[in-house]
């Protein structure tokens, strides 16, 4: 963790030029209620009512790096919940998950998260709190910040909080659509390369990038993308805890992103201000 001291006043006189990539899912938006209960009601229901993963259960499967992708995930603790019975019963294979189809998951998961009716969203997203506001990102095109999406959500998804909800007005916004999964940092690349022309940057100026996110393999893809550009920039992995992650299990959670790579762990994204963001780039310039 990168340990930083400035007061705002001070921060006024560094060079605060920045770029700041949001994930969106337990950053912009709180999904505990959303996607995680679609990723909870999808195993329950292929599992037949034997097995609802936890907050905890589902936490612990996304600190493995490689699970972003609730749908992926979904599927994953069917099959780990089929295969953990099976050899209980000293069966030779998951014999009920082998009939269960991806599209299937998708196709039920969806149904929860987004509704059953093609013309208008009624499902779980409906009612998705906000976790940053349009005077947030406001603040940082005032000091001269650039900001843009890296999700791992659908672009209608992604779509829908960062227009709809928040009303931004055609953000740079990498979504699942766009580029491979997380810790790949092939989309984290493409939203650089898109906020850098809309704020007066170029590639040359090597601005320094910081990466927002909730999530193990978050913090991963700034620890990829330094392992392929390692000279381009300085690089900033900045984690968030989600708000479904609370007491006692705050600190455990902290220090799970920490060690995946994180320079700082805020409680909420709108702690990274711009006079944080100043600290923190200014600090190992």
């Amino acid at each position: 963790m990168t340990a930083f001291s400035v007061t705002i006043a001070e921060s006024r006189d560094l060079d605060r030029r920045a770029i700041v990539v949001f994930d969106i899912d337990g950053v912009v938006r709180d999904v505990g209620g959303s996607y995680r209960r679609a990723l909870a009601d999808t195993v329950e229901h292929f599992t037949a009512g034997a097995f609802r993963p936890t907050p905890e259960a589902i936490d612990a499967l996304k600190s493995e790096g490689i699970w972003n992708n609730d749908w992926e995930a979904s599927q994953e603790l069917i099959a780990r919940y089929f295969k953990e019975r099976d050899q209980l019963e000293e069966q030779d294979q998951p014999r009920d998950s082998i009939a269960i189809t991806y599209d299937e998951i998708v196709a039920f998961f969806q149904a929860r998260y987004r509704g059953t009716d093609p013309d208008k969203l009624t499902g779980y997203i409906c009612d998705e709190p906000l976790l940053l506001d349009r005077d947030y990102f406001a603040s940082l095109t005032a000091a001269g910040i650039g900001w843009g999406f890296f999700s791992g959500a659908t672009r209608p998804s992604a779509t829908y909080v960062t227009t709809d909800r928040i009303g931004l007005v055609d953000p740079v916004l990498v979504a699942m659509d766009d580029a491979p999964g997380k810790p790949d940092p092939t989309g984290l690349f493409d939203a650089i390369a898109q906020i850098e022309p809309r704020f007066g940057f170029t590639e040359a100026d090597g601005i320094p990038v910081i990466y927002v996110g909730d999530t193990v393999a978050d913090m991963q893809t700034i620890t990829k993308a330094i392992d392929q550009r390692p000279g381009d920039r300085r690089w900033y992995a900045v984690g968030v805890l989600p708000p479904h992650v609370t007491g006692d299990r705050c600190e455990p959670y902290r220090e799970g992103l920490r060690r995946a790579g994180a320079d700082l762990v805020f409680d909420r994204a709108h702690q990274l201000n711009p006079e944080a963001i100043g600290a923190l780039v200014s600090e190992t310039a």
